[in-house]
This record gives structure tokens, C-alpha cells and sequence, in this order.
């Protein structure tokens, strides 16, 4: 059976470089891209969708035959906290929406993205646990807990191979920064590319799990590889790449801009950092599909600002980022 992917969100940080890994893994005539507006200069099949809308995704899923479906639309933890209940009914709908129609045509294969936003401060702080509590205190880790256990209950019951992975913070240089909790990670080197002082929202201690684009994209193809009888875990697994604060990011910057400056002004967010894991225990990504990351600080801050300053200097610009 031919595989058709159609990616639902795929104008979002993550979305819109999975897409184009995808249509270089399957064909670009293989790959339907969907989200609530088109992307200007996008090459391939691009369907304007809105996941609230069950027939809507129905109607795509049938006219390309689609086998696979990676969701990845939601609205994130900074923003969602501003309407938490519009948060809710949206990530919870949107999901429901692909899980009913995958279930209803036989899709192959579902990819649900999770979140390190699930934990809570019922969770160990260092070297969190795949099964630790979830106890999350923002409404978008409250969807995300709450979708890992529809997506059980949907291969439990049905059969249904969704597959899901708890993202930590996601740093790329594909997209601008868009001001949720992991932001500051992304933001951080564009200023120092151009040259300007950084104010963070964060603490200089606050330490948190992230995870370099490149590495995030290949742990989901990866995962979404697999056998069948080797995925294990059927909420959701976690993955690490790296965990480091502030102010260690400054410190690798400035091996390359010594004079990069920054003030630190936590606000809101810095109370949902807090609550978040400081390191991730991927034991069992490693164990069931040979997880594992290459990117560390050092090589994330070089890859950083070189494609930044090409960026920049080229003048070329792009949307904003998707963040936890």
C-alpha cells in the first residue's frame, strides 16, 4: 500500500520542516499539506483546513486516499493560558476529529505530538520518568495529558496506531520567535546576531529540557518507522536532547559575540518553567526505536547563528514559531 501523508498544522514551527523532511522521504506528490491559511511559495498539494471541522478533514482524507496523518495543530501553553477554556475545546476537538475519521477510514498510522508541558510539580524535577505523575498546571499540558490517554484508548479499543512523543523545547532556526515558555531559547540568538541586548523572561538558573530541530524531525520519522510490535508505549514517549539554563546559553554565545549582552526579567513564565522537568529519562525511546540525539549545545549554538547570519543577511524572513 502506497503511503499518503497528510499533515494537519503544517505552517507551524514543527510543521512546516517535518513537511518538507516528509515529501523528501515520500515524494512531494505523496505529502498533502493542510492548516487554516495557504503557504506563500509552497511546491506540492496544500489543502486549507480546519481541524474543528470533522468533514472538512474527511473530505481530504478520502480525495488523496491518505494512509497517514500527522496532527500537529494546537494552540500552545503561553497563549493557551490567556483562554484556557477556547484552549480546551479546540485541542481536545481537533483531535477527536482525527481520531474518529482515522478510526472510521483505516488510517495506517496517526502522530499525536505531546508535550513535557504533561508534568507537573508531582513529577521528579531531575531525570523525569516516562510513566512519572501528570499533574500539568496549564490548560495546553492538560489537553496534552488528556490526548495521551485518548490516544491509548483509541489503539486499545480499536486498534488504531497512533504514536505519540512528549516534546521538550524546540530551538530552530527556520522560523522567528513567537513568545511562549521555551521561546527565549530560539529568541536568544537572533538578537545576538543582530547584535542587541536580550531581555529574558526566564531566570539565569532556569533550566529546561530542549531538543535542536534536526533532531526532533528524525526522532519522529523514527518513531513513526518502527514495527508496529515495538512501539511499547502507547501515550506517549519521552525524548531528551539537551537540558541547560540561561545562562549557559549565554556563555556559548559569547565564545562567539563576547560582548552580547542580556538582563534578566522573569514574568508569568517563568512560573510555568518552574513546574517543568529540569532533564528527561528516555530510557524507553532508546530501548524501543534506538532513540538517540546528536545535537548538544555547543553544535546547536554554531548551527544557530551561521544559518541566522545567512538569514539575515539575505533578508529573508519567516512565520512564527510553534512553542511549548
Amino acid at each position: 500500500m502506497e503511503t499518503i501523508i497528510l499533515v494537519i498544522g503544517a505552517n507551524g514551527q514543527l510543521g512546516s520542516v517535518l513537511t518538507e523532511s516528509l515529501k523528501q522521504k515520500f515524494g512531494s506528490s505523496n505529502v498533502i499539506a493542510s492548516d487554516l491559511r495557504s503557504r506563500e511559495g509552497y511546491e506540492g498539494s496544500f489543502e486549507i483546513i480546519d481541524a474543528t471541522d470533522i468533514n472538512r478533514i474527511e473530505e481530504v482524507v478520502v480525495q488523496y486516499k491518505v494512509t497517514q496523518i500527522y496532527h500537529l495543530a494546537a494552540i500552545l501553553s503561553a497563549k493557551g493560558e490567556e483562554t484556557p477554556l477556547r484552549t480546551w475545546d479546540i485541542n481536545m476537538k481537533t483531535l477527536f476529529n482525527v481520531l474518529e475519521v482515522s478510526r472510521q477510514h483505516n488510517i495506517d498510522r496517526v502522530f499525536f505530538p505531546s508535550s513535557i508541558a504533561v508534568f507537573g510539580e508531582g513529577a521528579p524535577i531531575e531525570n523525569t520518568p516516562n510513566d512519572a505523575y501528570l499533574d500539568p498546571a496549564t490548560v495546553y499540558g492538560i489537553s496534552k495529558a488528556a490526548g495521551e490517554n485518548w490516544a491509548q484508548y483509541y489503539f486499545l479499543r480499536y486498534g488504531l496506531d497512533v504514536r505519540s512523543i512528549r516534546y521538550p523545547g524546540v530551538i530552530g532556526y527556520q522560523s522567528l520567535p513567537g513568545g511562549g515558555t521555551t521561546d527565549y531559547a530560539v529568541d536568544i540568538y537572533h538578537k545576538a546576531v543582530l547584535g542587541e541586548e536580550f531581555s529574558c523572561f526566564l531566570k539565569e538558573d532556569a533550566t529546561l529540557p530542549m531538543i535542536f530541530m534536526e533532531d526532533a524531525i528524525r526522532a519522529t520519522l523514527e518513531l513513526m518507522d518502527a514495527p508496529k510490535e515495538d512501539i511499547n508505549m502507547r501515550t506517549s514517549y519521552n525524548i531528551a536532547g539537551i537540558s541547560f539554563s540561561p545562562a549557559e546559553v549565554v556563555a556559548e554565545i559569547r565564545k562567539l559575540y563576547p560582548d552580547f549582552k542580556i538582563k534578566y526579567d522573569p514574568d508569568f513564565r517563568q512560573e510555568i518553567a518552574a513546574r517543568w522537568p529540569k532533564s528527561i529519562n528516555d530510557s524507553a525511546a532508546i530501548k524501543d526505536w534506538g532513540w538517540k540525539p546528536e545535537f548538544d549545545l555547543k553544535s546547536i549554538t554554531s548551527t544557530m547563528i551561521q544559518k541566522l547570519k545567512e538569514k539575515y543577511k539575505t533578508g529573508s524572513k519567516n512565520q512564527k514559531t510553534i512553542v511549548l
